[in-house]
């Protein structure tokens, strides 16, 4: 197994960056277990959230026995705080960069599988946001997106003001990294503008699935993105269970997610 640590010039992001991978590449044959290992290598990128770097998921789940598990290679890149969006100043195109550029970076440079059916996102909290807009964003480059406690939060922004802020951050950052606060529903920051923007297209919705903790402080936010989906027959795999926004839900729900991503029983 390979546990890498790479750094390249990023051009979405105008410096240098780094981020992590797992890649089950020398795993020993009696190690391979069925069905898993009876097709190549699939490809799943997954976002840390607020406040939150790439070495997150390593650290706080078994994502190296979930690779060997899965024979799933796992790219973990660094969102800082920009809930993986464009912004327009330069040097923040944080879409830009976990949705096209750094895809194709690894694809090119660590012979990932260039299919679209083999390249999956998923992602907590900022990167479960992050996750499923990038999906819809490049719905040709990813098959599916999972969010676990979702940093759904949209419809909060516009009732922040010039000088309030939240538990999380205040009105000015909220305005660098989504833009106008009071248009920014209708704007290509609202993961649910791009839904509709795919149904009205008549394109094909990547496959989402969403896990929230019943104790969340996001709990109402992901039910409001459900919701929306539900109304517009969007397909959608919904799990929920007790818990609160902490790395115990997420250890327990990130297997059901990578089993649902592989087309096994969640």
């Amino acid at each position: 197994m390979a546990v890498l640590t790479m750094e390249f010039y990023s051009a979405s992001l105008c410096r240098a960056v780094t981020f992590r991978a797992i890649l089950p590449n020398d795993v020993p044959p009696q190690m391979r277990r069925a069905p898993h290992w009876d097709r190549p290598a699939k490809t799943l990128y997954l976002l840390h959230g607020y406040s939150g770097t790439s070495s997150d998921w390593m650290l706080n789940a078994p994502m190296a026995e979930l690779a060997v598990k899965y024979n799933l290679n796992f790219i973990f890149p660094a969102g800082e705080n920009g809930f993986y969006l464009d912004g327009v100043q330069t040097g923040r195109k944080y879409g830009t960069y976990v949705g096209q550029e750094l895809v194709d970076y690894t694809r090119s440079v660590l012979g990932l599988s260039d299919r679209k059916e083999d390249t999956f996102i998923g992602g907590l909290s900022m990167g479960g946001f992050g996750a499923v807009h990038t999906a819809l964003a490049w719905p040709e480059t990813f098959a599916k997106a999972f969010t676990l406690s979702g940093a759904l939060i949209i419809h909060n922004l516009k009732k922040l003001h010039p000088g309030e802020e939240d538990a999380m951050a205040n009105y000015e950052y909220y305005k660098l990294v989504f833009g106008d606060l009071d248009t920014v529903e209708q704007s290509p920051a609202n993961p649910e503008v791009l839904v509709e923007e795919l149904l009205r297209a008549g394109r094909s919705l990547p496959g989402l699935y969403q896990a929230i903790g019943t104790e969340d402080f996001l709990y109402e936010e992901n039910q409001i993105f459900r919701r929306f989906l539900e109304e517009r027959k969007v397909p959608l795999v919904y799990r929920e269970g007790p818990g609160t926004h902490d790395f115990v839900f997420w250890r327990e729900h990130i297997e059901p997610a990578i089993r649902w991503l592989l087309e096994e029983k969640a």
